[in-house]
């Protein structure tokens, strides 16, 4: 036996403690480590670079309504209608994704309201299949914007996605109109439909109900655009300016009305619908 087992053996080691995985988190920003429960207090905002990390549909719900909301059946739909398959079947990425997520699909809808003034929100969560938007997504979305007629409130929706989900194919494509009709009932209805873009918000999703809101409102920093940057650089053979397709460069060429901080939308979202729909304020 060598000097190190005997040495090794002879002395009364503490076992190793189990550290959980979930203590820290790396900001996507500034690649500073923070400690995850501030990171979540802070509504998962960077302390240090103020960069506006990705949320769930449930933490944004809770973090926008008022207590008791409810939430929204999500619609039934047929799935896998083209049997498609690339290097796993559709119906297994599905499986994949709905074992990390609380939800069915990408879309989600309480239906409550905003510091006392009625509301129906959807969230678009950018953590299921990246937030595509497949025939689950465009009914959840039109639910939604019905409940708020049969309500006679705001619909306010947050996107976050990647565009349309190639697996659904032209039933995918489909569901940009069939949105564009649902928000085109609630105006000719009089009530205020918000949108919410936050990072990232693109393809499918921008050309259709994520650009028709009577009010636009940002996230700092979220990519918001259609095609990606490289795409349109190979395709105009141009340089393109510093900030191209964030929301700070969207406000300040008056595709958004305003970019707000995640701490300060629920209050802002409260001020809009006071000048909107005064008389559904509690």
């Amino acid at each position: 036996m060598s000097w190190l087992d005997r040495v090794r053996n002879s002395l009364p080691f503490v076992a190793k403690r189990e550290t959980p995985d979930n203590l820290w988190v790396k900001c996507p920003g500034c690649s500073e480590m923070l400690f995850a429960k501030e990171y979540d207090a802070n509504l998962r905002v960077c302390p240090r670079c103020d960069h506006h990390g990705r949320i769930g549909a449930d933490l944004r719900l809770s973090q926008l309504l008022d207590t008791g909301y409810e939430m929204l059946e999500q619609p039934e739909v047929k799935e896998d209608p083209l049997k498609f398959k690339d290097t796993k079947k559709y119906t297994e990425r599905l499986k994949q994704a709905r074992a990390k997520n609380p939800h069915r699909d990408a879309f989600s809808v309480g239906s409550g309201a905003i510091e006392g003034r009625r509301a129906v929100v959807g969230v678009q969560d950018f953590g299921f299949m990246g937030g595509s938007m497949g025939m689950a997504v465009g009914n959840a979305f039109c639910a939604g914007a019905q409940r708020a007629l049969d309500r006679g409130c705001a619909y306010i929706v947050v996107t976050a996605a990647g565009g349309a989900r190639m697996q659904e194919g032209i039933l995918s494509l489909m569901q940009m109109p069939k949105a564009t009709v649902m928000t085109r009932r609630l105006k000719q209805a009089g009530l205020p439909y918000i949108v919410v873009l936050t990072d990232p918000t693109t393809g499918g999703v921008t050309a259709s109900y994520a650009m028709l809101g009577d009010i636009q409102i940002a996230e700092p920093g979220a990519l918001i655009g259609f095609a990606g940057q490289r795409v349109i650089q190979d395709t105009i053979r141009e340089q393109l300016p510093d900030g191209f397709q964030r929301a700070e460069y969207l406000y300040k060429h008056g595709m958004v009305d305003m970019v707000v901080h995640r701490t300060d939308l629920r209050e802002r979202l409260a001020l809009v619908l006071d000048y909107l729909t005064p008389k559904a304020a509690a």
